[in-house]
């Protein structure tokens, strides 16, 4: 039995020890018997946006994002995406492109990885469950290392790589943890923004168990790019910089936050929760989230991580160029 075999079965068997608790959203049916849910408003785009989208429709757009997170950190972690029978549904679907399987020299991040990959695999089968067949497909997904790719540009957008240049997340454990930083933040915010509009409470302890885990991966993420930054500053450089990028595509300077600690000597303080000034987690709006994983400042209904855009109703993103 080879590592791959033994790393795919080890997911699987963490997958089955998630089956009790998604049986438990699962009791509540398919999309087309939920009730009150999910409420998510376009903040920049109010004429291109439904002021109070379906239940279906903002389950779909967090299904997107989820796709985008389980094949990256699958591959990453095993060098296999996700199973066909993860990808049907409505919509245009897609393949992921461009991934491979990471050689790791750290074992503790070569175990947050696969960590991480069993969860967001567990992401993909609740929330399609819950929709049962009003899911969306899997769109085209690009996580590949070409230099017009989305992984370069992001980078490149950063003053990470110049022109021409490629970033590549699976070329060593810094890299693919600078790219596995670019998709936790963001995914934090996501499901903070859509949390107070949740009137189901059913749905709201769904949205905030996938939030929590979401904010342990970023912080998981955020935790080890600061502690090997201690090493090599140019890691925490790397995180301001492509936290400024990201504001630069959502229209507000305020939401993100590099890793960078503030004060000095005995005082220093790290910056591993990236919070408000009263200790709050940002919100972004579904077309903030688009403009990010669109890289795109304008509003535009695909490009950058998704080349031909998200499946579903809310696939615009925000005019903040």
């Amino acid at each position: 039995m080879d590592d791959t075999t033994d790393m795919m079965e080890a997911l699987e068997t963490r997958a089955k020890r998630r089956e009790e608790r998604r049986n438990f959203f699962r009791a509540f049916g398919t999309a087309s018997a939920l009730a009150g849910g999910f409420a998510l408003t376009a903040k920049t785009n109010p004429a291109h946006a439904q002021s109070t989208p379906s239940d279906a429709d903002v389950l779909n757009f967090a299904l997107n994002l989820e796709y985008l997170e389980a094949q990256f950190y699958a591959y990453a972690a095993t060098g296999s995406g996700l199973s066909s029978s993860l990808l049907d549904g409505s919509g245009t679907a897609g393949s992921a492109t461009g991934a491979r399987q990471v050689t790791f020299t750290d074992p503790a991040v070569a175990q947050f990885a696969r960590e991480i990959a069993a969860d967001e695999r567990a992401h993909v089968a609740f929330l399609r469950d819950a929709l049962g067949s009003s899911a969306v497909a899997q769109p085209a997904i690009d996580i590949g290392t070409d230099p017009d790719g989305a992984f370069s540009t992001a980078a490149r957008a950063a003053g990470l790589i110049g022109e021409g240049e490629s970033f590549d997340p699976y070329a060593n454990d810094e890299n693919f943890l600078l790219a596995a930083f670019i998709f936790e933040d963001v995914g934090v915010t996501a499901y903070k923004g859509a949390s107070p509009l949740v009137s189901d409470k059913t749905f709201l302890e769904a949205a905030a168990g996938i939030l929590a885990v979401e904010a342990y991966h970023a912080a998981m993420i955020r935790s080890t790019l600061y502690a090997k930054g201690i090493d090599a500053p140019s890691l925490i450089s790397a995180t301001e910089a492509i936290s400024d990028a990201r504001d630069s595509l959502d229209g507000d300077t305020d939401l993100d936050q590099g890793i960078a600690p503030a004060g000095s000597g005995s005082s220093l303080t790290s910056n591993i929760a990236p919070l408000d000034s009263n200790g709050i987690a940002y919100s972004r709006s579904y077309d903030q989230v688009l403009n990010i994983v669109y890289l795109n400042a304008a509003a535009a209904t695909g490009g950058g991580f998704f080349p031909q855009g998200v499946n579903g109703t809310l696939n615009m993103s925000a005019q903040n160029s």
